[in-house]
């Protein structure tokens, strides 16, 4: 890299990112106008505060939300003094491209968040021309992002090809189990060698410690000593987000999780079928405990070296 040292990449404290940045998946769970799924997102908001409130620690405690529906709470967010991270990437696209296209940098200087994040879906043996239009891209936001001292949030997501997925009798859990994370690594790899540098990887949850170790050590490789990890929740079910933090927490490399549908799905769901009428306080108690308590889970969970 010529922008910036590999030893200036990173952040290394503690992340417990409440991730709510969805646009396309979230319309479809609210439905209505721009102002509904506005409403729904500001629950979320109000859950997210209230968890600080009653516990959840400020200093690390972030959200991840979106300029379309969100604008006025990144912005309370940031005047706030809450972590703030916002998308860069066109929602709901199986190949990376920019929001606001070439203008994406005047988006994300207009909000100044803490994190610029982008979701990817990048099979290292998927289809190599689309591997490579999302490379260029990609190492172009990288260099943007550094050449300013900005931060850089990676989502990678490793979709299973067919032949992948055929190799194990169509099942995606053993997908999961047996194939994504040595997948997940080689991605890590072919994406760093080919100039992409996020300071901080969000990383599909994996049931295994060892594999967790792998990814991490492999996010630090060759002086990239500060660059960090952490869990996504893929709207999972609480026991199994709760294996994948577990598989995680106090390995080095790891700092946190950013988790969205696992903490917020049902109170923005009742939400959705009677804004009215539903029980407010009660969906942003529960959005707060969910948030609260994924948070302890990760915090107790047994440390090893």
């Amino acid at each position: 890299m010529s922008e910036i040292g590999l030893s200036e990449l990173g952040y290394d404290e503690k992340l417990y990112i409440l991730a709510f940045d969805h646009r396309g998946s979230f319309e479809k769970m609210v439905g209505g106008d721009h102002d509904k799924v506005a409403g729904a997102k500001r629950l979320i908001w109000e859950g997210f505060q209230q968890a600080v409130d009653e516990g959840a620690p400020k200093g690390y405690a972030g959200i991840l939300v979106d300029p379309q529906y969100g604008p006025d709470i990144a912005r309370e967010a940031k005047a706030g003094g809450y972590k703030l991270a916002m998308p860069v990437e066109k929602s709901g696209q199986a190949e990376f491209d920019f929001e606001y296209g070439d203008s994406f940098g005047n988006k994300i200087e207009e909000f100044d968040p803490d994190f610029s994040k982008v979701l990817v879906r990048y099979n290292p043996e998927g289809e190599a021309e689309l591997n490579k239009r999302q490379f260029v891209k990609l190492r172009h936001l990288s260099e943007w992002l550094h050449e300013r001292n900005r931060k850089f949030l990676f989502e990678l997501l490793v979709p299973a090809e067919e032949a992948q997925l055929a190799g194990v009798d169509g099942s995606e859990d053993r997908y999961d189990t047996e194939l994504r994370p040595q997948l997940m690594l080689e991605a890590i790899l072919q994406l760093q060698n080919g100039g992409v540098e996020p300071d901080i990887w969000k990383i599909e949850g994996l049931d295994d410690r060892e594999s967790c170790r792998e990814i991490a050590q492999l996010c630090r490789r060759e002086g990239r000593d500060r660059v960090s990890c952490v869990v996504l929740g893929r709207g999972a079910s609480d026991a199994k987000v709760d294996e994948w933090l577990r598989a995680a927490a106090g390995l080095d490399g790891y700092i946190g999780f950013a988790i969205g549908r696992s903490i917020f799905a049902e109170p923005v769901k009742a939400y959705a079928a009677d804004p009215a009428g539903f029980d407010r306080g009660g969906a942003v108690e529960t959005i707060s405990a969910n948030y609260r308590r994924f948070i302890d889970v990760y915090e107790g969970a047994p440390v090893s070296a």
